[in-house]
């Protein structure tokens, strides 16, 4: 039944967009769980605590747009003015920067990543993940699209940097993500927010657990015209590579937050 269900979507799919050519932009907000606790020892009163938590609150509640075609797109978070740089001496945070681009192209399986770690630019240029979506006859409407339940589990190695008595320590371990994706034939693209693809049909919500995706506007064929293109500038790397990069600097950044202050801590990186 699944394999008939999704037979008929990706002939539908593919007969509308071979009828017309056309462009479209999707704004998504994006809610990420914190990954940050306190140990039973820490010295950090209530008070630092809340204020803490409500900042990486505040940090993970973003607006990101898609801009699309029939078969590329560009994802980035919506440009904010006046954006408030770290004092001198505090954290400065890495990945999920505003100038990141994320371009796909899902006709030819392929992606380039815009990005950078703390102050330094990396272009990351890749094959896109293979997902193995599980169709299902389930639907929900968001906002005026009628949308097609679809599920994944993929098993990622999941890196916890914590502070034993004051000096930090890594441990990796293998966790077992179910996402779920909620997409519309109505919008006839197999694309969707971040590194998502592959239904048959625009997605819009993600929810993998720790990070929900809603798509709350769509505007196609705007009348502004969408121009995709791919990145440029960065040194290059691929997905393994950029990888072990961060792990380093993730490291080295524990180290420089390393204080009596910071005892109790215990921060949790997915990748």
């Amino acid at each position: 039944m699944k394999t008939k269900l999704l037979t008929v979507l990706t002939l539908c799919l593919c007969v509308f967009i071979n009828a017309q050519e056309f462009t479209g932009k999707a704004i998504y907000k994006t809610n990420k769980k914190s990954g940050i606790s306190f140990g039973e020892d820490s010295k950090m009163s209530d008070t630092q605590k809340k204020e803490i938590e409500e900042r990486m609150r505040k940090m993970n509640q973003k607006t990101f747009i898609l801009e699309f075609d029939k078969s590329t797109s560009t994802y980035k978070q919506e440009a904010k003015l006046n954006v408030p740089q770290p004092k001198k001496g505090g954290i400065k945070m890495f990945g999920g920067n505003s100038t990141d681009i994320y371009y796909k192209d899902v006709k030819e399986k392929r992606f380039v990543n815009k990005t950078n770690i703390m102050g330094k630019g990396f272009l990351i240029k890749d094959s896109l993940p293979s997902y193995d979506w599980q169709l299902t006859s389930e639907t929900k409407h968001i906002g005026n699209y009628t949308c097609y339940k679809a599920t994944i589990s993929k098993e990622i190695e999941k890196n916890s940097f914590s502070f034993v008595d004051g000096t930090p320590t890594s441990v990796k371990k293998k966790v077992t993500i179910n996402t779920t994706a909620w997409y519309t034939t109505q919008v006839p693209i197999s694309n969707g927010p971040s590194t998502y693809y592959g239904l048959p049909g625009l997605i819009l919500e993600i929810n993998d657990g720790t990070t929900t995706m809603v798509c709350t506007e769509i505007i196609i064929n705007p009348s502004e015209e969408i121009k995709i293109d791919e990145p440029e500038k960065g040194k290059l790397v691929n997905q393994e590579e950029f990888d072990e990069i961060k792990v380093k600097k993730e490291k080295e950044m524990m180290e420089r937050f390393k204080s009596k202050d910071g005892k109790g801590i215990s921060i949790t990186i997915q990748g």
